[in-house]
């Protein structure tokens, strides 16, 4: 059994924990959204860029009910 939890955004953009991790994550500050595996994203956080405001989200409709676009 996972007992690993996990902080996503629900659609009203409120955290809540839960054991199902994330499909997207997102940049509060931008308000985008994008897959996990996102070669900017990933190339950001690298260089030690938008960790402190990555947010994660169930799934792409989520992200967008929240107020978040994709990215690119």
């Amino acid at each position: 059994m996972n007992s690993k939890r996990y902080l996503l955004l629900n659609a009203r953009g409120v955290e809540f924990s839960t054991r199902q991790p994330g499909q997207f994550g997102g940049h509060r500050r931008s308000k985008i959204y994008g897959k996990l595996d996102c070669p900017s994203a990933l190339n950001w956080i690298v260089k030690g860029h938008y960790v402190a405001h990555r947010v994660f989200f169930r799934d792409a409709r989520t992200a967008r009910l929240a107020g978040y676009r994709p990215c690119a």
